[in-house]
């Protein structure tokens, strides 16, 4: 009997379900449905070379109409969905249409966290999440003048760094004591906080917002906690991604910040796999279920998941890493780091050229490399050959990571 698969979101990870399908052999129907009117699309550049003018946005497409055509995959842009019927294996449509599966996929990925204060609403504010928010984004920053960034995260910083190169005057407030705070150790905080500055950025740390202040509808300043006014002309908001997941809540899933799966990653509906950004699920590597926004995971997801509809499933169980461009610095960051307990330092922060190792428990569980390609391809090797490096041993003597492997 021939299977349809209905994918929900046009994404990396929707896309990446799709080809696998294809690449498979899969001869089944697939549909992707879309929010966005656009192809699926690559969002990293969006916040780097596409605002910056290095990339255009037929380059930001993964395949164009094209491929999709020519391997009889179905693609709905500007298409919301509802609700998901489980009882009638079904997608019920914005419009009314109700599309019928038998293996449904939600890879709905997130949307941006919105700023909780006065004025937020004002022209001049964005966010940097879809290619829309990018295309709004980039005639406002060519424009010039001051800009304020809310968020001191990677989606923030790596703003900062192309308005900054551009001739704009930054400023990044950030709520908490130190920068990417809940992504990376003290070292690295204080590192980027410093390469920033020595670029000309004004970085303000415990820094809160209180208001948007704004005449004629537009934006004018940024009032922070301490009562002070900060000049803008553009503010670009970056505080976090919230999962898509309210269609599986909807639909009676199970949701814990992301919509919950197996190592499989099915939900509790054995017909409905969740994916990317919005799926929260379990990994060797983590303590508990994790939510990752990569296009490492999306990519990796979406292949077990075309697997799985082949009848072939397998855990998920693929290393984690992620990058972040800010000037001519490359973090490079693998494994997961959440509750580390340790870390240690390889190389020399004042040369720009180091990596911190971080351990829990004695043993190692992450490696965030600062302009070290060679370490992050080493701590891609041991940790995807499950091999234990101990605190004891990076710090002795003459230790290197690539004695390791």
């Amino acid at each position: 009997m021939t299977r349809k698969v209905v994918i929900v979101g046009a994404g990396q990870a929707g896309y990446q379900v799709a080809a696998s399908l294809r690449g498979k052999k899969f001869d089944g129907p697939i549909v992707i449905l879309g929010e966005e009117p656009a192809l699926p699309y690559q969002r990293p550049p969006l916040s780097k070379g596409y605002v910056k003018g290095e990339a255009k946005e037929s380059t930001l497409l993964l395949r164009s109409a094209d491929f999709y055509t020519t391997n009889n995959i179905e693609v709905r842009l500007d298409c919301c969905v509802a609700a998901l019927d489980r009882t009638g294996r079904e997608v019920v449509c914005a419009g009314g249409e109700r599309m019928p599966y038998d293996s449904l996929v939600l890879a709905t990925g997130g949307r941006v966290r919105k700023l909780p204060v006065p004025g937020a609403e004002l022209a001049g504010v964005a966010y940097v999440r879809t290619l829309a928010d990018a295309v709004a984004l980039k005639p406002q920053i060519e424009a010039g003048g001051n800009v304020v960034v809310i968020g001191g995260g990677f989606i923030g910083l790596e703003c900062a760094s192309v308005v900054s190169v551009l001739g704009c005057k930054v400023v990044v407030l950030e709520a908490m004591d130190r920068l990417m705070a809940r992504v990376v150790s003290p070292v690295l905080s204080d590192y980027y906080r410093d390469l920033h500055r020595g670029r000309g950025v004004d970085v303000r740390l415990g820094a809160s917002v209180t208001e948007i202040v704004g005449t004629g509808g537009r934006v004018t300043g940024v009032r922070c906690g301490d009562g002070s006014t900060i000049p803008a002309d553009l503010v670009v908001v970056g505080i976090g991604i919230i999962a898509n997941d309210d269609l599986a809540k909807a639909a009676g899933l199970a949701c814990d910040r992301g919509i919950v799966v197996d190592a499989l990653l099915r939900t509790a509906d054995p017909d409905i796999y969740a994916i990317g950004d919005c799926a929260a699920f379990p990994h060797p590597m983590a303590q508990g279920l994790v939510r990752l926004e990569s296009v490492q995971n999306a990519i990796d997801q979406g292949k077990i998941v075309a697997d799985a509809i082949m009848g072939e499933a397998k855990t998920y169980a693929a290393v984690p890493w992620f990058w972040s461009d800010q000037y001519e610095v490359k973090l490079q960051i693998v494994g997961l780091t959440q509750h580390y307990d340790d870390t240690v330092t390889l190389g020399d922060v004042g040369t720009g050229r180091f990596s911190v190792l971080y351990f829990r428990d004695g043993a190692m569980i992450g490696i965030d490399s600062v302009n070290m390609p060679s370490d992050h391809v080493v701590g891609r090797k041991l940790f995807g050959a499950r091999k234990s490096v101990t605190i004891d041993a990076a710090r002795a003597p003459g230790f290197s990571l690539r004695s390791q492997v």
